[in-house]
């Protein structure tokens, strides 16, 4: 029986002046994709995060650490 792995990552969505979605998860360096609707590019960006797995293990890299944490919203007045 094959066990599976659960990995958790934190992406952060920017929305461009074009009205797409870049998208990038900060542990994985150079992971990045982008989408023209937020689901687009949440999914865009899982793919991503798959094939930087996936190559990570081919070359026997390691794989980090799940890195959630608790995200806190600042809100300043100026």
């Amino acid at each position: 029986m094959k066990h599976t792995i659960v990995y958790r990552y934190r992406v952060v969505f920017e929305k461009e002046p074009n009205g797409w979605y870049s998208v990038h998860c900060p542990t994985l360096k150079g992971c990045h994709s982008q989408g023209a609707t937020y689901e687009e590019a949440l999914s865009n960006i899982r793919e991503a995060i798959a094939g930087w797995l996936e190559v990570s293990r081919e070359f026997g890299d390691p794989i980090p650490e799940s890195d959630i944490m608790d995200q806190t919203l600042v809100e300043i007045s100026a």
